[in-house]
């Protein structure tokens, strides 16, 4: 046999804290067909800096769909299916790298996932820049050992074969059609080249993580064994390995044989179906003739009335994939949502998520009964939700298994007249949905009885769109798009439904009247600003209070939330008013000639428009405006004071009632905002920062100009008569 290597690498990714599945870092490749051998090549690193200490890194594998992770410990929803992923752990401690390989023998073809996270993240707000993370590095290389001419085993043929040593076991394959029940197979006329007693191992199957269903076969002397498998996959290769126990240097020659039991489906004609289809998509068209009218209600009644679907071992029902959206799919049945179910053969119905780009989703499957359809008041309508192949065996087993993977089961009965299922990350490959009637004394009590049950199954991104405290997500690792939930106010779980740790309605509510009546300390700062005529300054902060009481008003998860406008416009708007209002008051207090002070209002304001467009939130986008603002402030402070040969401001009292205090708030608030702010405590934090940073503002702004008089209202406001100053200057001539 000629083995063919082949190598697959993908960059590395910068490892997160888990806080969500948007911070697992997700590696997909693509297993080729014929591959005996697979190797993972996991190397993760960390830097040298003193911020970077042991950290340990889980690594989860999935075949078929992303894998399924819980690392919170949260709860999934309701109905929702839930299988553990096969996950490792690789620990970076004094060495600042780490190697670790992992293999798989007899790999499944196709989609293989991996997905790489810290652990569980602090939930400490870090501003960008005033602290430099440790990076930890993790890149997945795939090393794979590919058979270039895998024998076929012909179903059907006695197919001799021999495995020349222990060290190098025979590998076969054998195409399952379409339609198949059941496979058997047989090993026989097993001699080896020693003449002693035969002893092989047989594996059927591949392996799929995080669970694995190959079929093992232990054969010894010379008498035949063989191995019966209920629902191979359809349209599939199967491989097939053959072991040999015996000493090193002997060779043992077996026969296989594989036969299958293919189960012949009944349906409604395919050519009434299509012409249904394009009836229901046309509607109520004018000048639709009759015959076609009538050939759709034999489409619908093809069903019902067809004699030959008794005899047959399943029923096909046609099912229409009608794609949305990205990772959104609605299936149609053609004969309308009620299904017909009897007890004598299940009916099957094919969902169709083998593009490639469906499991990223969540594959949604609902069931309602109809209680009058039921000529069995006790009866019950099982089904099983399976992929690869269907289950066929309802009437004797209900654990939904088939050859070589585990399905999910469904059930309604007239006490119970609705289910639903929920699969999170469905693996790419056919889905299967199979009901089938069962009697409670048999399936002979009800040969007639029928239930008709409506059927809805459709993919969907996140499950009920996350709900009101969660967001959908959309992700994406190159070109592959899968969605996952980001929760608020407390909320977790894989779609935003595990309450454990969720605020309470007031509590809410109490945020949200924190962080947008703090707002309302700026208005002593306006007051201020406009009784000393600093009118531009004080439009500055009316600007800032109001945007930033709307965006902290949408900015709340579930009820207590308002948006007057976008989310981005009002993010962009608060951020814009509060980096803007630092720079005009700090230029105020340079007191330099007021062309100047206007022209630096406009260039600053626009330059710090353009950074936030590039960073919103970048440290220098605040830091940059107030360190350029305060060394303009001190130039011009050391030029008044060099002027007046004293210090400048002159007044004791003005640095103490004034500047001292107003710069302790501003200092506070900064360390508020940048080193104590949590996930946890944000609300009341962040609201001590927009109480802070107001009064800061409202005593460091300078005093009113000297030729300014103050507003006069008492006299501005008069009634009847108003007392008028002659300002005009008499000249006199002089002789």
């Amino acid at each position: 046999s000629l083995y063919v290597s082949e190598y697959f690498s993908q960059s590395a990714q910068k490892l997160s804290f888990y806080s969500w599945y948007g911070n697992a870092k997700l590696f997909h490749f693509r297993v080729p067909e014929d591959t005996v051998l697979l190797r993972w090549l996991l190397q993760a690193s960390r830097g040298k800096g003193p911020e970077c200490t042991s950290m340990e890194i889980t690594v989860h594998f999935r075949h078929g769909a992303p894998p399924v992770i819980n690392p919170l410990g949260t709860r999934f929803p309701a109905n929702a299916t839930v299988r553990p992923s096969y996950n490792i752990s690789i620990t970076l401690g004094s060495a600042v790298q780490n190697t670790t390989f992992v293999n798989v023998t007899t790999p499944a073809a196709g989609d293989w996932f991996i997905a790489a996270h810290l652990p569980q993240a602090a939930g400490r707000i870090e501003v960008k820049g005033f602290s430099t993370p440790c990076p930890y590095m993790f890149q997945a290389d795939m090393f794979v050992l590919r058979l270039t001419d895998m024998p076929v085993l012909e179903p059907g043929v006695p197919t001799p074969h021999t495995v020349v040593s222990p060290a190098k076991p025979l590998h076969v394959k054998v195409f399952v059609p379409k339609h198949a029940a059941g496979m058997q197979f047989q090993l026989r006329s097993c001699l080896t080249s020693d003449q002693k007693a035969c002893a092989v191992r047989v594996v059927l199957g591949s392996i799929t993580l995080p669970q694995s269903f190959q079929k093992i076969l232990t054969c010894t002397g010379s008498a035949n064994c063989s191995l019966a498998l209920d629902s191979p996959p359809w349209e599939k290769w199967l491989q097939i390995m053959v072991e040999s126990l015996g000493t090193a240097n002997a060779s043992v020659s077996v026969e296989m044989l594989a036969s299958f039991t293919v189960c012949r489906p009944g349906s409604a004609s395919s050519f009434l179906n299509f012409i249904s289809l394009n009836q229901s998509q046309a509607g109520a068209r004018p000048g639709t003739t009759g015959a076609a009218g009538s050939s759709a209600q034999a489409a619908g009644e093809a069903p019902h009335n067809t004699s030959g679907q008794r005899s047959s071992c399943l029923q096909n029902q046609p099912v229409v994939r009608e794609d949305l959206d990205v990772v959104s799919v609605r299936y149609r049945l053609l004969n309308g949502p009620s299904v017909p179910v009897n007890s004598l053969s299940p009916t099957l119905l094919l969902l169709n998520l083998n593009t490639g780009m469906d499991s990223g989703g969540s594959l949604v499957v609902s069931l309602l009964l109809n209680k009058t359809s039921v000529g069995l008041a006790n009866a019950t309508v099982v089904g099983c939700v399976s992929a690869a192949s269907p289950v066929l065996s309802l009437n004797a087993t209900r654990n939904c298994s088939t050859a070589f993977s585990q399905g999910y089961p469904l059930s309604v009965s007239t006490s119970s007249a609705e289910a639903v299922l929920i699969v999170l990350y469905p693996q790419t490959d056919d889905w299967f949905l199979s009901l089938q009637l069962l009697c409670p004394k048999g399936q002979g009590e009800c040969p007639t009885a029928e239930a008709k049950v409506t059927v809805f199954a459709y993919l969907t991104p996140c499950f009920s769109d996350c709900g009101p405290y969660g967001q959908c997500s959309l992700l994406r690792r190159h070109g592959y798009l899968y969605a996952a939930c980001s929760c608020k106010a407390g909320w977790g779980g894989w779609s935003c439904t595990d309450d454990t740790k969720a605020q309470s309605i007031r509590a809410q509510n109490l945020a949200t009247f924190l962080l947008t009546l703090s707002n309302l300390m700026f208005l002593p700062a306006i007051a201020v600003a406009v009784y000393r005529y600093y009118l531009v300054e004080a439009s500055v902060y009316t600007y800032t209070m109001f945007f930033s009481t709307f965006y902290h008003a949408c900015d709340q998860p579930g009820i207590a939330v308002m948006c007057i406008m976008d989310y981005d416009t009002l993010q962009y708007c608060d951020f814009l008013g509060s980096v803007v209002s630092i720079w005009v008051t700090i230029l105020c207090m340079a007191r330099v000639k007021k062309i100047l002070k206007y022209v630096l209002f406009i260039l600053g304001t626009l330059l710090i428009a353009m950074s936030l467009q590039l960073d919103r939130r970048g440290v220098w986008n605040m830091m940059g405006p107030c360190l350029f603002a305060l060394v303009i402030m001190i130039a011009a402070w050391v030029h008044h004071g060099t002027k007046r040969r004293h210090c400048y401001p002159s007044s004791w009292k003005r640095w103490v009632f004034y500047l001292l205090p107003g710069i302790t708030l501003a200092f506070t608030a900064i360390s508020v905002y940048a080193f104590m702010e949590t996930n946890e405590n944000y609300y009341y934090t962040h609201s001590i920062w927009h109480v802070l940073v107001a009064c800061s503002v409202a005593f460091l702004l300078p005093p009113r100009d000297k030729h300014k008089k103050p507003w006069a209202w008492s006299k501005k406001l008069t009634c009847r008569y108003q007392i008028c100053q002659n300002d005009r200057e008499e000249l006199y001539a002089v002789t």
